[in-house]
């Protein structure tokens, strides 16, 4: 099996900056991409942003410009540097990863638990 585990949300004011962390786990041949979701209440989970091995990367227009994705592919980890944090931000934030199972080379498509982030205005 493999294993997300998410780390970095809290309580910030508006204009105020987090890095979440997101270490990924267990047998895994690959890591194709990486990336980050969020839930606010009510509404549906949203692409933040996205990081592939290769280091392409994707972003939500709605922080395009004040959230950095970045990931060191030895670790297996990815990082989300959210800067000029908005009210609107507030959510739970999940971390993704679309990799390759060691032995098997099967494709699964991994979450982490979420880690809450609250921006205060």
């Amino acid at each position: 099996q493999v294993q997300l585990v998410e780390s970095g949300g809290g309580l910030v004011q508006a204009g105020g900056s987090l890095r979440l962390s997101c270490a990924a786990s267990g047998r895994i041949f690959r890591i194709n991409a990486m990336g980050w979701y969020r839930q606010a209440p009510g509404a549906q989970r949203e692409l933040v942003a996205r990081v592939t091995v290769g280091g392409s990367t994707r972003y939500a227009d709605s922080v395009e410009g004040r959230f950095t994705i970045s990931r060191d592919n030895g670790k297996n980890t990815v990082y989300l540097q959210m800067n000029n944090l908005k009210p609107e931000d507030t959510a739970v934030y999940y971390c993704n990863a679309d990799l390759l199972r060691s032995t098997t080379l099967v494709r699964g498509d991994y979450w982490g638990q979420g880690t809450q982030v609250t921006v205060s205005s």
